[in-house]
């Protein structure tokens, strides 16, 4: 955003760096992800390592979110990253242990040790295609808890003192998340923190994310945070590339497209974080709260011009000012 000539604003309307926007309105942790060799250069160790320094000096902590990819892992694409294309399995645990280790050894070298590690990205169906995809065969779990150990071993060997995150989609989906990690604790995957992501248009009603939490609580005695949901302020489009959730009919009943609306939708779902059982629900983390349609911010990472379909989802205006519904953060001192 900013490479492409995106500025933020403050409530007052003056220029401000955007990690101070964040830490003033209650803030206190940002998420990254780190891809391998990534096309367009962004979302690298090098770049990782630059906006870990600035949000460490704002204040806050960081959560890295490993992808173990070149581009966008997610539930229907996890794909290996081209260096690691003709690996077999032994040598694949290698380079995930080495991977992350060295990663964070450069991050702690530089005084942006993570404070949560998070393995993977939305992993549902695995991770590293094929070698640790759940793809109904029997030995499904045992290889992709040997890819996942590996991650784990290789952050902590570092002496790293970040918490553990496994995190998957559908945070409003209990038999998935039983089925899930019974199966991964099984296998032997330690953990700290269960990472959720719930989209009230995709992925069921805020009771269901309640019923849910209340659930793993219980079952599991793990940490639970939200690291990803968002809310349209607006179904206007900025770029011409069209909005992911750009129709009325796409909406959650009871949520307007409006700041209003966005900010009644993360108030309510922080609301059901903070009373997950045993002071278990730890934050929500909003994605992606700094996007703005500007040409060459392409959602496809070797394709710039194609645009973003995500801007009307942000916590800033079309011209980068700061909207009112951050300041439900505030709100929330214990849970962020």
């Amino acid at each position: 955003m900013e490479d492409n000539g995106g500025l933020f604003y403050d409530d007052a309307g003056q220029r401000q760096d955007i990690f101070q926007i964040l830490a003033d309105h209650g803030v206190n942790c940002v998420r990254l992800k780190l891809w391998h060799t990534p096309a367009n250069g962004y979302n690298n160790l090098e770049r990782v390592r630059a906006m870990a320094a600035r949000i460490k000096s704002a204040g806050m902590g960081f959560l890295l979110d490993v992808h173990y990819s070149d581009t966008w892992a997610d539930p229907g694409k996890q794909y290996k990253p081209e260096a690691w294309q003709d690996l077999d399995y032994d040598q694949l645990e290698a380079a995930v242990y080495s991977y992350t280790k060295e990663a964070i050894t450069e991050l702690r070298e530089e005084g942006t040790e993570p404070d949560i590690v998070q393995i993977g990205n939305e992993i549902t169906s695995g991770l590293l295609w094929n070698d640790g995809k759940l793809d109904g065969s029997s030995d499904q779990f045992t290889r992709l808890a040997g890819l996942l150990k590996a991650g784990i071993d290789g952050a902590k060997d570092t002496g790293c003192s970040a918490k553990i995150m496994l995190h998957l989609d559908r945070g409003g989906d209990n038999g998935l998340y039983r089925w899930w990690f019974d199966h991964a604790i099984a296998e032997g995957v330690e953990f700290d923190v269960i990472g959720l992501s719930f989209y009230g248009f995709w992925h069921g009603e805020l009771a269901d994310l309640s019923n849910n939490l209340n659930d793993l609580a219980y079952r599991y005695n793990k940490e639970l945070i939200v690291v990803e949901t968002a809310y349209p302020y607006t179904l206007a489009d900025q770029d011409g590339f069209a909005n992911i959730i750009g129709q009325e009919d796409q909406l959650v009943a009871g949520y307007p497209a409006t700041v209003e609306g966005q900010a009644d939708w993360l108030r309510d779902l922080m609301k059901v974080v903070a009373n997950a059982p045993e002071g278990l629900g730890k934050g929500v983390f909003y994605w992606e709260p700094a996007w703005l349609g500007l040409s060459g911010c392409g959602w496809d990472p070797q394709d710039p011009t194609t645009g973003n379909n995500w801007e009307n989802q942000a916590l800033f205006d079309f011209g980068g000012h700061v909207l009112s519904s951050m300041d439900v953060f505030l709100e929330f001192p214990d849970v962020k």
